[in-house]
């Protein structure tokens, strides 16, 4: 381990999030209201701290960054960022309690979307922009965005890249890292930019068309209005973020490759074609339940808010246009599933990834023909290419420890008094990064009741989802702290 090089990558990446304050500063300022001083002391609070931990590690070598090196600085990365996120609420009074003003950044970065603020119109718009912002900056990677803007990290980044990017295979565009990361975010950027004109078109005001597309980008899923996306009640709108939700949920180098005019590897990829007859059948599947069971008139109607929910939620999105809380409980189990699920690895959703879940499959395919044939050479192959045996084990592994975290979450959210249906969506929630849950956690409800106790633990499990586990955890194991 190399502490001196850990802390000097950290200390950029905490210059950056305090620096990236400045443009909700300018909001403030813009509007004269009373956050900007938040701001200020916010940002010189980061980089202060930015300072030291320069200072600490100024002789190092961004080369010498090794595997556990690169765990370490992105896990740490992760709970700085959260933590330097928080102040602006904290600062300003918005969240009165630190451990709410971390909860909110924790689940801006992560993109999970889970809110403690219950009058949202009434806070101020800097702190709603740097409250959307923290998803734009999380949605992508806050580590992707180093390597892009920062290449003199040089050969170290790959490790940085593989520790934070989701996904049980790291994918990279070029044998450059920091060209890949430049191109990930060359098509987030993209993407940003047609969604915010496309809702410009409609009539949305800049302000609400840039917080809502960095909630969608990111699958975030925070809105600067009390009702979310419902609150409009316009078909436009929804489908136009329907459309931009599923396209996050796509793996971005897909994206590129797509923009290069290169579509074979669309049609071709078993994820992508999995992620879509998922999400259709699932969208007739419940728009058919809500129009039998009378929860809507029209099939256009069903179709529109089912597609959204549907969409939404294997996303980890979690915008909402309708409370799926007085939908049947069949529909409200399946989104619950989805929650599992999760969209395509190399995406900005979260989940287990469909990935995982197509390797697992298939893997299980294999055993049970293994069964029939115990001398046959069965390979499982994903897209054509044959998965390694050390794959399938990680992703074995992770589903256990995943289902694993779940329950012993599960366990502590009813030890504090939370009822069953509310601690294991509010746990799924937060694990899966979607954000509002069911029962006191619903799409029209808020984290605000949750115990202290509580903010704390699905601030953790925000973070572990978004890392995909293993990330967060190793800090824990005390092997990772030897030399």
């Amino acid at each position: 381990m190399h502490l001196p090089v850990i802390f000097k990558v950290l200390s950029l990446l905490s210059a950056i999030v305090s620096l990236s304050m400045v443009l909700p500063l300018g909001w403030s300022l813009w509007d004269g209201s009373s956050d900007g001083k938040a701001f200020l002391l916010s940002i010189s609070a980061g980089l202060i701290f930015s300072a030291v931990l320069f200072m600490a590690g100024k002789n190092a070598d961004y080369n010498d960054i090794g595997v556990k090196d690169g765990f370490l600085v992105v896990s740490l990365s992760w709970i700085f960022a959260s933590l330097i996120g928080a102040l602006p609420f904290y600062i300003s009074g918005t969240i009165p309690t630190f451990a709410g003003a971390f909860f909110e950044s924790a689940s801006g970065f992560t993109t999970t979307g889970a809110s403690v603020l219950s009058d949202i119109e009434a806070v101020p718009r800097g702190i709603l922009f740097w409250r959307s912002l923290t998803h734009w900056l999380g949605g992508m990677g806050i580590i992707v965005l180093s390597l892009a803007i920062l290449p003199f990290l040089g050969v170290g980044g790959m490790e940085l890249f593989k520790a934070e990017v989701p996904g049980p295979i790291p994918e990279k565009i070029t044998p450059r890292i920091q060209q890949t990361a430049l191109y990930l975010w060359g098509v987030y950027a993209f993407l940003t930019v047609a969604e915010t004109v496309l809702l410009l078109l409609g009539g949305m005001n800049l302000f609400e068309s840039l917080t809502h597309t960095f909630g969608t980008v990111a699958t975030g899923g925070f809105s600067p209005l009390n009702r979310s996306v419902g609150q409009y009640g316009s078909a436009y709108f929804d489908w136009i973020i329907t459309v931009f939700m599923f396209l996050s949920g796509i793996n971005f180098v897909l994206h590129y490759r797509l923009l290069r005019g290169h579509f074979r590897p669309l049609a071709r990829d078993d994820e992508f074609r999995t992620y879509l007859w998922i999400v259709l059948f699932c969208i007739a599947v419940i728009s058919a339940d809500l129009l039998f069971r009378g929860n809507y008139d029209s099939i256009a109607e069903a179709l529109r808010y089912s597609a959204f929910q549907v969409v939404s939620i294997i996303t980890t999105t979690g915008f909402a246009t309708a409370d799926f809380e007085l939908w049947p409980s069949f529909t409200q189990l399946i989104l619950l599933l989805l929650m599992f699920a999760g969209a395509c690895a190399g995406s900005t959703g979260g989940g287990m990834k469909i990935l995982r879940l197509l390797i697992l499959s298939r893997h299980t395919r294999a055993e049970l023909k293994r069964v029939l044939h115990p001398h046959a050479v069965i390979s499982v192959k994903v897209g054509g290419k044959v998965i390694d045996t050390r794959i399938q084990s990680s992703v074995t592994s992770f589903l256990i420890l995943y289902v694993a975290v779940f329950i012993a979450g599960v366990f502590f959210m009813t030890s504090l008094g939370m009822d069953m249906e509310s601690a294991m969506s509010g746990v799924a929630a937060s694990l899966g990064n979607v954000g509002p849950g069911l029962g006191s956690l619903g799409p029209m409800d808020n984290y605000s009741a949750v115990p202290e106790a509580g903010k704390w633990l699905f601030s953790l499990l925000m973070l572990m989802g978004r890392l995909e586990l293993y990330t967060v955890l190793l800090l824990f194991f005390p092997g990772t702290w030897r030399k």
